[in-house]
């Protein structure tokens, strides 16, 4: 199934999953993770010009951290700082404006306000005990407040929120508080597999954890390689979650732009296929972000 086809025969029951892909998409393609991560590197007195092969970004995060003496708040705000000037471009805005019409609500990656700003969403949440800005989770952007996130649009930050400079996950260290963070809503009861997700009142039902196990998913901009610890291991968990209870299974596609040169890429789409993504090719970026899908 292609990429126009899932956008005109399943957007009644979708959630987007983007990553920084879309900012790196236009005539100038410099809003870029890697770029920023750089330039904090340098604040921090890290001579490097690029991304050294061998070393994932979210380990070099950790180095600039422990050179930091620690301050990841600190430097949450450091990096946000560094996006604010980023602004919308056409291909967010339309869509953004479909996923506002079809009432999908947008999973990314991202911290920035791109997205929120194109669709002129505000920030908001439930009224529930217990909010963190460690992890605002309940939080999103949005033009009307549902309680159920499956139930109409909002922009959802998986990893963290520029308003919430403590929630910013960049690390792998901070994924990792991510994974326990979220095994401990999905396995409590010790060795009870998901007895916690198999409720109605489980301790994630307002957050954007409640979209990724209970709506199809469609995953663009986003390489999902191996240093995307929390987010895989956390489809890993759906897939297990769907293994248990079938009838509640949810399918995902995973759009990519075929690399000859990328030896990951044999890899990653085992993996994804093995746990039900199912791997959708795209001839070139404007198949995806100028797709004629995103009109209708």
């Amino acid at each position: 199934m292609a990429l126009t086809d899932i956008l005109q025969e399943k957007h009644e029951n979708l959630a987007l999953v983007i990553g920084n892909g879309i900012h790196r998409y236009g005539p100038q393609r410099v809003n870029s993770w890697d770029v920023l991560l750089l330039d904090l590197a340098h604040r921090h007195g890290i001579d490097i010009d690029r991304m050294p092969i061998g070393a994932s970004a979210t380990e070099i995060f950790d180095i600039i951290e422990l050179n930091a003496r620690g301050r990841s708040g600190e430097l949450g705000k450091e990096f946000c700082e560094l996006m604010r000037d980023w602004q919308p471009l056409p291909h967010h805005q339309q869509i953004v404006d479909w996923s506002k019409r079809h009432a999908v609500p947008i999973l990314t990656t991202n911290f920035d306000q791109v997205l929120s700003e194109a669709a002129g969403a505000k920030l908001m949440r439930p009224k529930v005990k217990g909010f963190t800005d460690w992890y605002p989770w309940d939080s999103r952007y949005g033009v009307e407040l549902f309680e159920n996130p499956c139930d109409g649009f909002g922009i959802w930050h998986i990893n963290g929120m520029a308003n919430y400079a403590r929630s910013i996950r960049l690390g792998l260290t901070q994924y990792m508080g991510s994974v326990q963070h979220t095994r401990s809503w999905l396995h409590r009861g010790g060795s009870r597999l998901f007895e916690a997700k198999d409720s109605e009142q489980w301790a994630g039902r307002r957050t954007w954890v409640h979209l990724v196990f209970n709506k199809p998913l469609l995953i663009f901009g986003l390489g999902l390689r191996e240093n995307e610890v929390f987010l895989r291991w956390l489809l890993i968990e759906r897939a297990r979650y769907f293994a248990k209870f079938p009838d509640r299974r949810k399918p995902a596609w995973y759009v990519y732009i075929h690399d000859p040169d990328d030896v990951t890429q044999e890899g990653r789409h085992f993996f994804l296929e093995n746990i039900g993504i199912n791997c959708v090719e795209a001839q070139s970026y404007d198949a995806i972000y100028a797709n004629n899908g995103w009109r209708a």
